[in-house]
């Protein structure tokens, strides 16, 4: 199988790194828990491509990823660009300091970067299909979505989706009410002259008018423009929802109605500043592990499907 090399930073575990966010459990995307190994669909220029990825070294050791075909040049650096997104190899020990400052109890344990999906549009898509529904909803939105739309198994692309209609989109993938908003987000992101990608990870611009740009788009509202904000990097907003509550009662011992319990939650994180979400999450992570184990020990089809905490208790 062939194979390309992509370093990583020194402070770099690809089982930690790539098992800390719960889209690492979403199709096309698989980890084997057995062998550490990381695979997906990547869509490419001259087609799909199954990817795997493993540390052979270790910490801080460069990533092999072989490949079901030769890649071309322009290939081998498009998949590299999408999976140091995936893994968020930019993010380097500046980060971390910054965040471990703030939040020392995650230090040790060297957590401080977030999985997401090697583009935008992916994680939008994503993101949109997590909202209002249970865990084991958003798993089958995914997979049906990749079956039935991707090229070759990989994730669709906004111009396969543009191109899709509404009513066959929740007729094959059960997106429900998300149909029209899918479609017309794709066609935001499809043509070639579309700035929104380029505007929304425009690092220039201030978390304000990010939110703003955001809050624009078609089914995004408050709970996943700030899910969205993450993706992107930007760490101060954190998407309240049952879980904050559920977190609010177990963990901080919070009374009181779910908005209240909300309120309190945003609060207690608020001194976090622009690392209000990481600590928020690592926090909700870290009593998903308590009940199940290490995240990367988690099978995807079993595990992986009961991790959020109304499915953790069953």
């Amino acid at each position: 199988m062939p194979t390309i090399t992509l370093p990583a930073p020194a402070d770099f575990v690809l089982h930690r790194d790539v098992c800390s966010y719960g889209y690492f459990l979403l199709a096309p995307n698989h980890w084997d828990p057995a062998t550490r190994t990381f695979s997906r669909i990547l869509d490419l220029d001259a087609g799909p491509v199954r990817v795997a990825i493993t540390q052979p070294g270790g910490k801080g050791s460069a990533l092999r990823i072989a490949t079901s075909r030769p890649l071309a040049a322009v290939e081998k650096h498009a998949a590299r660009a999408q999976v140091s997104r995936m893994l968020r190899l930019d993010e380097d020990r500046d980060h971390a300091r910054r965040f471990h400052s703030l939040d020392p109890r995650f230090k040790k344990l060297g957590r401080f970067r977030l999985f997401r999906s090697p583009t935008l549009f992916e994680d939008i898509i994503k993101t949109v299909t997590s909202c209002n529904v249970t865990w084991t909803s958003t798993i089958l939105m995914n997979r049906r979505l990749c079956e039935c739309f991707g090229r070759g198994g990989a994730f669709p692309t906004a111009r396969r989706l543009a191109r899709t209609a509404p009513a066959l989109l929740r007729g094959r993938c059960s997106v429900g009410y998300r149909d029209q908003r899918i479609v017309e987000l794709a066609r935001l992101f499809a043509t070639s002259r579309s700035t929104l990608a380029a505007r929304l990870e425009d690092p220039s611009i201030p978390d304000a008018d990010i939110r703003e740009t955001l809050l624009e788009l078609p089914g995004i509202g408050p709970y996943a423009a700030a899910n969205i904000m993450q993706l992107l990097g930007r760490y101060s907003h954190l998407p309240l929802d049952t879980e904050s509550v559920r977190h609010g009662k177990t963990v901080l011992g919070y009374s009181g109605s779910p908005r209240q319990i909300m309120k309190r939650v945003h609060e207690h994180f608020a001194p976090m500043g622009d690392q209000a979400f990481r600590s928020y999450w690592f926090e909700l992570w870290e009593f998903y592990e308590k009940k199940h184990g290490p995240s990367w020990t988690w099978q995807r089809d079993s595990t992986g499907k009961m991790f959020t905490a109304a499915q953790l208790s069953k």
